[in-house]
């Protein structure tokens, strides 16, 4: 029965974007973003999937109300290959509340892994400067999930991130970032406890974002 209502809730989130139009006040116009982004290296929630290559990704996405969805792809992880994500859900700021729930779909062409084949459903909940992220694994690998607290003081930002593998592994990280401008941003990602995990070092990460105009 859990797992069914985590797929309910998948769906309600993926549904209520798709029906935007729909649903979303007048006044609120559908917005179109997009961007285009390079770093030296593929690091996903303290480790590096590019086994040192570096990575390229696009993304693109629509937003009404509160509601939002698009597509966000990668030029993928040594292991799986090239990655695009699926993804939809809703978010809203009340003073210095906000809250965020979304639905994604991870898909890998090259291994065969479709839509619906591998998902998260995420949940977030932030206060001020305080940010906590919850993201639950629904299909594909239901006995893992992973969380993050952080803090972002001015450009700077502090996270831990913990994992708990199907496995039994376990694994966290600390990552420290600055943002230099809206576009450029630098993390030093650290190992914190690793039992049976990917027994990483420390990693140094540069990220370029730019913002494509329609």
């Amino acid at each position: 029965m859990k797992m069914m209502n985590k797929k309910v809730l998948a769906s309600a989130v993926a549904a209520s974007a798709i029906a935007l139009s729909a649903v979303a006040p007048s006044a609120s116009a559908a917005e179109v973003s997009a961007s285009v982004g390079a770093a030296n290296m593929y690091y996903w929630r303290g480790m590096d999937l590019g086994a040192g290559d570096a990575a390229i990704s696009g993304d693109l996405s629509v937003s009404a109300g509160g509601f939002y969805g698009g597509l966000w792809g990668s030029s993928g992880d040594a292991a799986l290959g090239t990655e695009y994500d699926i993804y939809a859900g809703y978010g809203a700021e009340m003073g210095d509340f906000r809250f965020d729930v979304s639905a994604w779909s991870y898909v890998y062409p090259e291994t065969d892994t479709n839509p619906g084949d591998l998902m998260e459903v995420v949940a977030s909940v932030g206060f001020g400067p305080v940010d906590f992220t919850y993201y639950d694994n629904i299909e594909g690998d239901e006995d893992y999930w992973y969380a993050t607290a952080a803090v972002t003081m001015g450009d700077f930002g502090l996270l831990y991130g913990q994992h708990d593998f199907t496995d039994g592994t376990e694994y966290s990280h600390v990552d420290l970032s600055y943002a230099f401008n809206d576009n450029l941003s630098f993390t030093v990602g650290v190992p914190v406890e690793d039992e049976g995990g990917p027994n990483d070092n420390a990693k140094f990460i540069v990220s370029l974002s730019l913002p494509i105009e329609f």
